[in-house]
């Protein structure tokens, strides 16, 4: 009997000529964090339910929940072999985000840590929504975080985002916006205006991009909101500039808070930072708010220029009281690429891809099964030489193996030297073939690995 396979929406797999686009992100992104000096660190999948709902904002109805298929014998919980039946501080859910379950390991090794402690972290993280272009269910995060015990200087809100320039920088994804701003800035604009329900109304405006000021007008509206304060809530939202003058138009507005005064401070802190080191990289956007509830000051998120509609690809921010033990409080500010969503556009679209779909940079030809071991052994001999090395799958006319090579992209065709003749090796590009040796002969350099490619339309 046939078996139809039918794949899962909003779980990506990756074809191989993708996964190798994929690969080479990660190799920057890790080795651009690592420059930075942050360490990786690799948390388990899984949570109780009782910390990762309230933390999410929305999240907390996509969460998965997890449990064993059977119950224990006896009638136990299916959650947790430990559990007792029916408690819900034993229910495991996966995490929706990475910041959530680094917070939790903050805190059981808060004594072997050393604060300030700078981590970053590449993992799946998994949330239960409805899947679209570049929305999943399963995807991988990029995140980097600098937690310390009491206190987080301020100043490493405006390290952030200059780490992530960084990394875009090396990678060919073309122009790209990030975008910075201060939740004490619409939390302070709105008590000063008399909204009361300030995470509703942030909730709501972030929300703009989505479904427009039209939109935002009639929830706000629903909400409570006069027609003069969602005016005004508008206004805020389309302040942006790419230097401190976003400050004077905020109180050019009419509106007054101490909140508000101490984000403008904030915020005009992290823009005059980053001027200085990378002038027009950031750009001050006050519609940005982050629907995450555990934010407290600056949030940022990332768009690819030309393409605002597909929402943003690195997001984070600032949080002071995700992690605390009752004693001591460890405030944090991180930001995340979200590496599935940004390759998804970028592949999908072919503005990137890889050199060539595979590792391999040379072939070794068989003339005849006979020769396999000395295709071994000049195979042994380039691969401990760094250079990445197959041998033809069978023997064959050398035309079929090349042939072979070409279908994979594969540069290089190895021949073995025949009755005492030296071995050769063909660049089936060219087709130019010289005599070669396994223990001196070296591709160039650019093709010794696959490469990233960006292809202008």
């Amino acid at each position: 009997m046939s078996v139809k396979i039918a794949p899962l929406s909003g779980f990506p797999e990756w074809l191989p000529a993708e996964r190798v686009v994929e690969q080479l992100f990660l190799d920057v992104i890790r080795e651009t964090f690592e420059l930075h000096g942050f360490v990786s660190v690799e948390t388990r999948a899984v949570e109780p339910v009782s910390r990762l709902v309230g933390k999410g904002g929305d999240a907390d109805k996509e969460i998965y929940g997890v449990h064993r298929l059977a119950g224990d014998a006896d009638g136990g919980s299916a959650t947790d072999p430990d559990a007792e039946a029916g408690d819900p501080d034993k229910a495991l859910g996966l995490h929706f985000d990475l910041t959530v379950p680094f917070s939790r390991y903050v805190l059981e090794n808060a004594g072997k840590l050393t604060f300030p402690f700078r981590r970053y972290q590449i993992q799946k993280v998994w949330r239960g929504e409805r899947p679209q272009e570049g929305r999943f269910r399963e995807f991988t995060q990029c995140d980097i975080d600098i937690v310390d015990a009491g206190s987080l200087a301020a100043h490493y809100e405006a390290e952030m985002p200059l780490v992530i320039a960084d990394v875009f920088s090396k990678l060919p994804i073309g122009e790209y916006r990030i975008q910075v701003n201060n939740r004490k800035i619409p939390e302070g604009f709105y008590l000063g205006l008399g909204l009361t329900d300030v995470v509703g109304t942030l909730r709501i405006v972030d929300k703009l991009d989505k479904i427009g000021p039209e939109g935002v007008t009639e929830l706000l509206a629903e909400a409570g909101a006069t027609d003069e304060q969602i005016g005004q809530c508008l206004a805020l939202a389309e302040i942006s500039s790419t230097d401190t003058s976003f400050a004077d138009r905020v109180r050019a507005l009419g509106v007054s808070h101490p909140t508000l005064d101490e984000g403008l401070a904030e915020l005009t802190a992290v823009m005059e930072a980053a001027m200085a080191q990378r002038p027009g990289v950031l750009v001050a956007d006050l519609r940005v708010a982050r629907g995450l509830d555990y934010y407290t000051g600056t949030v940022y998120e990332t768009q690819l220029v030309g393409q605002e509609s597909y929402g943003s690809i690195c997001s984070g921010g600032r949080y002071d009281a995700l992690a605390s033990d009752g004693r001591t409080t460890y405030p944090g500010v991180g930001i995340s690429i979200g590496l599935s969503r940004l390759l998804a556009r970028l592949v999908s679209t072919g503005v990137v891809r890889a050199s060539r779909p595979t590792p391999t940079c040379v072939v070794v030809a068989l003339g005849v099964e006979e020769d396999r071991s000395r295709a071994m052994a000049v195979a042994a001999e380039l691969r401990g030489r760094g250079i990445a090395t197959e041998i033809a799958p069978s023997a064959a006319k050398f035309g079929k193996q090349i042939k072979f090579a070409d279908r994979r992209s594969i540069p290089f065709v190895w021949f073995l030297g025949a009755d005492g003749a030296s071995d050769s090796v063909k660049d089936i590009r060219s087709g130019e073939q010289v005599d070669a040796e396994a223990a001196t002969w070296t591709p160039p350099a650019e093709d010794l690995r696959p490469s990233l490619e960006r292809v202008e339309a």
